[in-house]
């Protein structure tokens, strides 16, 4: 049974509003591992990180997070206040309740409810590293914002783009049924990378994938080599394609066997700068939720925040 002073942040529209529906459920089970605790729905996006803040700063130990994977990046956030970790001592875990949860796979935890639960009430909480990056929001002005999985740009943010906006207008969609949809229409942007101390030649990229994390896009392992606690992103840049080429090759992403394709490159950094070639957007998405567009930089925090997790050595 836990002992620690206890908050949980509970997205009651994650999983397309059925964690709302399932959450007597889900309190109940908790009450079976957790002698004690607060929650808290979110209303509206990023108040998850607000709501995490002061929970650190009024002693919580331990925050649960009840959501998928943009709940968790927005708690992950709420860890930390002007570019510092609030407590370093604050300890995180999950209750996936997602459309994707793809970064708790990246982590090997259970997606079911007991296991999950099972998982935060005997693991030992292990560091996690965690991805800073500098860039262009909407309104056009710079912004900072942490992430644990993967940040992405090229076709990636467009189809998160789409998949927001299809969520908003409550039409359901598949992750991969839009990325080929999108596909159709892209533009290959032109971009240019800077990786530590080396400048890489400029190129139209299709997918940019700075990942601390294995797997995102609801199950493809675009990083199947990260390791979340090594201090390195693993870097994936896959040149442009023709789409006809790209459903031939899209497979192998679900399989981490794209990492064999000639025009797929992997690099490891602790630091990458990635800016467009050319005056265009090239939209730029963390952990599954669009945030703003390049340029951007991207630096690596190593073993940084706390998570209940059966991590892999």
């Amino acid at each position: 049974m836990i002992k620690l002073k206890t908050q949980v942040i509970v997205n009651p529209a994650s999983d397309q509003g059925r964690t709302r529906r399932r959450w007597r459920e889900i309190k109940e089970a908790l009450k079976t591992f957790i002698r004690e605790f607060h929650y808290e729905f979110t209303e509206k996006p990023l108040q998850a990180i607000d709501l995490t803040r002061e929970a650190i700063k009024n002693g919580t130990e331990l925050v649960i997070g009840v959501g998928g994977d943009g709940t968790l990046n927005e708690i992950a956030n709420g860890f930390f206040e002007k570019n510092r970790i609030i407590n370093p001592e604050t300890e995180l875990a999950i209750v996936p309740s997602g459309t994707g949860c793809d970064f708790m796979r990246s982590l090997n935890l259970p997606i079911s409810l007991k296991q999950a639960l099972q998982v935060i009430a005997r693991a030992v909480a292990r560091p996690v590293d965690v991805g800073r990056v500098t860039y262009i929001n909407k309104e056009g002005k710079e912004e900072q914002r942490f992430f644990l999985n993967v940040a992405d740009f090229g076709v990636g943010g467009e189809v998160v783009h789409e998949v927001n906006r299809k969520r908003l207008e409550r039409k359901a969609s598949s992750y991969f049924r839009t990325l080929v949809a999108t596909m159709i229409r892209y533009r290959q942007k032109r971009i240019r990378l800077r990786v530590e101390n080396q400048e890489l030649p400029e190129d139209e990229y299709l997918i940019g994938a700075v990942a601390n994390g294995r797997i995102f896009g609801k199950g493809m392992k675009i990083a199947p080599l990260a390791e979340v606690d090594d201090g390195f992103f693993d870097l994936v840049l896959i040149r442009g394609m023709k789409f006809f080429e790209f459903l031939r090759n899209s497979w192998k992403i679900f399989t981490g066997a794209h990492l064999r394709h000639p025009k797929t490159s992997l690099w490891k950094a602790r630091y990458l700068e990635a800016r467009p070639a050319q005056d265009e957007e090239v939209i730029l998405e963390l952990d599954g939720e669009e945030v703003g567009r390049l340029p951007a930089t991207f630096e690596i925090i190593p073993s940084q925040l706390l998570i209940k997790a059966k991590i892999q050595p």
